[in-house]
Parts: C-alpha cells; structure tokens; sequence
C-alpha cells in the first residue's frame, strides 16, 4: 500500500508532520517529503486536508507472500499485566509457530510497559516489539492503529493474531483495512495446513449467525489477521527461564494530533456475572426457565455450589436478565471446570460460547435436545423439580 505525497497539490500546512508517530516527515522547500523512517503507516493521510497524500493500492495477488514471515500477537494489557486473552494466544501462537517453523513475537504498545517483555517471554515470545510513549498508556485507536500498522509494514509477520475484546475489535479491523489484509473475525479455532508448499493459517469460526462453523483461509493477502475469543486456548505453562530479544519502536506522538482524549476509565461492576469469564463453576438458564423471575432457580443453585450465573442470548434478548451474563457467539466464552445447563437447548450459538468446559451437565425436560449431544452427564426432566432438589442436596451435604 505505498503512500505519496503530490508536491503540486501540498501546501506546506506541516499537519502531516506533527501526525507522523515516526517522526518520517520533513519539510523541504515547504513541501512535506518522506524520510527513510517512514513505514507507511497511513497516519499522515487523514491528517493532509488538502488531499495531497495520496495511498496506491496493491492488489492483492501482486503482493510476495515469501517476504513475511513469523507469528505475531498485539498485547492487550490490564490492571498493569498482560491480559489472559494475550496469554492465551501466546500459548496458541507458539504452538502454530513450531508447526510452520518461525519465530513467535509479541507486540507490545503503551507506558511503562517494557517489564512486561520478561512476561512475554515467559509464555513463549522470543522477540517482543515494544512501543512506547506516555500517549500510549491508554488504548485510543487512532495512535495505537498507526503505531501497530507501521510495526507490521516494518517487520513483515505472516500471522497476527489478536484478541476478540473490545480493544481488539476495533483495532484489529482499523489494522486490516490500513494494510489491505485478510481479517477473520472471533475464531474460535486455529490451525497451520499446507496448499502447494505453502503453509497457511485456517481460521474457523461461527458464520450465519452460528448455525454453521466456517473455516476461512487467506491464500494471497498478509498478513494473515484473525481475532480470537477469550477463553477458547489454554495458557501454556510460563518457563521463567526464557528470555525475549526485545527490539524498541522509537515513537513520538503530538497529542494534539489524536482526536479523542480517555477522561475517565470506569471498571466493570463486580455484580454477579461480571466475572464469568473466570469462573470454575457457572450455572446457565434458558428459555425453559419461562420467565424472569425463575432465574432465581439459578441464583440459588450457583450459591450454593459456589458458581457464576451464565445465561442463554434468548433470556437476555427477552430482557430476563442483564448481557453481561449471556455465554455464546455474540456474549462470552467461557471454559470452566463445571458448567450447569439448565433449560438450555444448545443452540450452536450457545455451544460456541461454552462446548470447551471440562465437564457440563443438562437439565432439560426434552430429551432430543442438542445439548445431550454435548453434556457429559444428562437430566431429563422439570428443571423446576431437578434445580431446587439439587441445590436442597447441594446445601444438606455441604452445608453451603
């Protein structure tokens, strides 16, 4: 995607200037000019009101996929730590970069963050790419779009894998649109297979609104971006032994060139729910609870067995109970230890969010629900006769 600068059409304003994060910009004889430095990270485009830097589109199958090479992950921090969802697909990526034979890298944009590197490293990262700049300590997506784009078109990965959170929703498709890559959204399946020598990322994912699971590949595009659920991988087991190369991104951001400003950071509440993705236990309801107030048949079953309250998108649809419990495609993915269904039917949508638990148990008065298909132990039965005598057992025998 080579970016130019029209001389004719420049006026010399040097806003293109203070919006470049790699300081690649100069002016000569009043017209701005690209330096050596310059990535081609496309923050100077929207920043020309004259319309004088211009982008020249490659097609895609002109582009020398032989040039990229390596497995990337964008970090993802909180509360001052790399995020499980990082973690996670540190595990993952290492894995797929043993399997094509690559190195596995992890990009890493904020303030204060380069500790963090050791982390990295820990979970397999043998190269982290580190960025930082007192502009980067919050995620704002114009600045970490530019930093991370001009990153990639540097150092050429032909796998970047990034959480499927907020932050990386956004960011992830920001990226791609900037670099004229492939992107597949919320996977929930990863794997290396080879076509004509070449070894290619399949990316499977739930597709017409869940009935189906698609496996998409990028065949000419890199690099090859995907987005992935929390909660899908395991963390791999850290190795305080290892160590990173850690190659430092020099960055300078004009804050006066970043459109939004973070004035105030509110953390999720700590009601029931919020911490689902965590949670060892979770007791789910569904439809088959038949109105909002039966979820308290759940409530009190997750009390007792010291679990999180989950719920099926058509209890939240309905308005039964808050979104931030629904597990599924469009809620949360979750991979407890123990996962209690009750009145769910399985739809895949559902199965999508929790088909990884250790162990799940149905409760369902249809017995050609496909949740039996899934459920390691099944109940067929009045959920409001099962839930109540178990969570009465629950309480006898335990004294919760």
């Amino acid at each position: 995607m080579p970016i130019y600068i029209d001389t004719e059409e420049c006026r010399g304003c040097k806003a293109c200037v203070s919006a470049c994060p790699y300081g690649a910009i100069e002016m000569v004889d009043d017209k701005a000019v690209f330096t050596d430095d310059c990535t081609q990270c496309g923050a100077c485009v929207t920043s020309c009101k004259f319309g004088a830097i211009k982008v020249e589109r490659i097609e895609v199958r002109d582009i020398d996929i032989s040039e990229y090479e390596g497995v990337w992950v964008i970090a993802e921090t909180d509360d001052g730590g790399l995020a499980d969802v990082t973690l996670e697909l540190l595990g993952e990526g290492r894995k797929l970069a043993d399997e094509i034979g690559v190195e596995l890298s992890l990009v890493l944009v904020g303030d204060g963050v380069s500790g963090l590197a050791d982390v990295a490293a820990a979970y397999g990262a043998e190269r982290v790419y580190l960025a930082e700049a007192p502009e980067l300590a919050r995620y704002r997506t114009g600045p970490f779009t530019d930093v991370i784009t001009g990153i990639i078109n540097k150092y050429k990965p032909e796998i970047v894998l990034i959480g499927a959170t907020g932050m990386g929703r956004d960011l992830a498709s920001r990226i791609a649109a900037r670099i004229s890559a492939g992107l597949t959204a919320d996977c929930t399946g990863l794997s290396i297979e080879e076509e004509d020598g070449i070894k290619m990322l399949y990316q499977t994912r739930p597709a017409f609104g869940g009935n189906i699971m698609a496996t998409i590949v990028c065949r000419h595009a890199r690099p090859q971006m995907a987005t992935v659920r929390s909660r899908v991988f395991e963390k791999g087991e850290p190795d305080e032994t290892r160590e990173a190369i850690v190659v430092e991104v020099p960055v300078s951001i004009d804050e006066a060139s970043v459109l939004t400003k973070v004035i105030e950071v509110i953390k999720e509440s700590a009601e029931e729910g919020s911490n689902l993705q965590d949670a060892e236990i979770i007791v789910s309801g569904g439809r088959g609870l038949k109105g909002p107030e039966n979820f308290s048949l759940i409530r009190d079953l997750a009390d007792a067995i010291g679990g999180a309250v989950g719920a099926s998108r058509a209890t939240v649809d309905a308005g039964w109970i808050p979104a931030y419990h629904q597990v599924g495609q469009t809620g949360k993915t979750v991979h407890p230890k123990l996962y209690i269904a009750c009145g769910i039917s399985g739809a895949v949508q559902h199965l999508a969010g929790m088909g990884s638990s250790d162990c799940i148990v149905a409760i369902n008065n249809d017995p050609g629900a496909p949740i039996f298909e899934v459920a390691h132990f099944g109940v067929v039965g009045d959920l409001f006769e099962v839930v109540p005598a178990l969570t009465k057992a629950i309480r006898e025998e335990f004294g919760s």
